[in-house]
């Protein structure tokens, strides 16, 4: 390998994360559509329910498509259930808080994540403290975090200064996810293609730009 393959950055690998609400007769049919169809790093189930019951059946449809296709299935949030339910691990949404202690009680070989919002003061507090992965976002108009816009240069930063991977999430779209992915990890793509009539066609079309 030649010095000027060296410097060409791979490009970014996708994290799939759900919608916050889905049919369980429907849903996981769609998404083992999307995983035959397209490369993905990771699955998160990442539903706005809090009824462990809910997310017990959710998490047991979804881990037997990942699994059945060796892809990562994390969580959001619920640390306990990702540990009852053998999942892959937790990706913690309150910053980085909780990552010491999910680390502790989960152990080395699961995934702990992190959203960290703008904040590159968060993202290193949770690299520090055990983290597999920071995710900065939105990086476009989206509701998610509060409402402090990840810029390209916060992403540009973190991948010459750390080592810890970086996921970029939130109002993604293909000018965006052009700019972003020489400095990025992998891009969390959810809203975006569940929305959509034909999911499959919407991440290829911002796979395209990923390239």
């Amino acid at each position: 390998m030649d010095s000027a393959e060296q410097q060409t950055p791979e490009q970014p690998q996708i994290y799939l994360v759900t919608p916050p609400s889905f049919e369980l007769g429907q849903f996981p049919g769609q998404l083992a559509r999307v995983l035959d169809e397209i490369e993905v790093a990771c699955v998160r189930l990442d539903l706005a329910s809090r009824d462990e019951d809910t997310l017990s059946r959710a998490a047991d449809a979804l881990r037997e498509v990942t699994h059945a296709r060796d892809i990562a299935l994390v969580i959001s949030d619920h640390q306990i259930l990702a540990e009852r339910l053998g999942l892959d691990g937790v990706h913690l949404s309150d910053s980085s808080k909780s990552v010491r202690s999910a680390r502790k009680a989960l152990g080395t070989d699961t995934i702990v994540g992190c959203f960290c919002g703008a904040s590159r003061h968060e993202g290193m507090t949770a690299g520090e403290a055990g983290a597999d992965y920071v995710c900065f976002g939105p990086v476009g108009h989206s509701g998610l975090g509060d409402g402090a816009v990840a810029e390209v240069d916060l992403f540009q930063w973190w991948s010459e200064m750390i080592e810890v991977p970086v996921v970029a999430e939130g109002g993604l779209n293909t000018d965006i996810v052009r700019k972003i992915s020489p400095f990025t990890d992998f891009f969390a793509v959810g809203e975006e293609i569940w929305r959509e009539e034909d999911p499959v066609t919407a991440l290829k079309t911002l796979q395209s730009a990923m390239g």
